[in-house]
């Protein structure tokens, strides 16, 4: 409960960091720094090569997000403290169809990449509230509750981790997970 509340209180105020940064361009020089983005630390608009489409390059930034999107949703398909949410999509790829998978990792990459702070993407999936709300998402089994959202949490940083994100990035990227517990927490 300690080491919960303790990652909490680290994601809200890594949080209110992010969120409070400047991350206008001036025209006029300026002897400090510009604030690195969560996008930038993560490698940015570097051009790499993607390791899932041969031939292909991806940007830094945007393979680090999918990477640890997409062991993101492996370790959730795992976890029966939440996979239970995910039902459609896990009997879908059991059955060798993975186009749900490959839906649902375009747009959290996509939502990720905007919300961490990359420029040349936009998300287009539903909103939160509705994307989590089996009413408004027919793919969803159930409402989360706030013990859901902390699992989720820590499915998160489990796959983080085993991309090789470091603890104050993680820090940062819970924090702006958690600013959505509000309309993601139905139930």
């Amino acid at each position: 409960m300690k080491r919960t509340m303790l990652f909490a209180a680290t994601m809200l105020l890594g949080g209110a960091m992010l969120f409070t940064q400047a991350c206008k361009k001036s025209d006029t020089p300026s002897s400090t720094p510009a604030t690195m983005t969560l996008y930038d630390t993560l490698g940015s608009t570097a051009m790499v090569k993607d390791p899932a489409n041969a031939g292909a390059m991806i940007e830094a930034g945007r393979l680090a997000v999918r990477s640890v999107v997409d062991s993101a949703i492996f370790v959730i398909a795992g976890d029966t403290a939440i996979n239970g949410h995910f039902s459609v999509l896990l009997a879908e790829v059991t059955s060798g169809n993975t186009s749900g998978f490959m839906a649902l990792s375009k747009n959290l990459t996509d939502f990720f990449c905007v919300a961490t702070g990359a420029k040349d993407f936009t998300y287009g999936g539903k909103n939160m509230k509705d994307a989590h709300d089996p009413a408004a998402n027919p793919r969803m089994n159930g409402k989360a509750d706030n013990s859901d959202f902390d699992a989720f949490i820590a499915d998160l940083v489990i796959a983080a981790k085993k991309n090789k994100v470091p603890d104050a990035v993680i820090a940062r990227l819970g924090a702006i997970v958690n600013t959505l517990r509000t309309v993601v927490v139905q139930a």
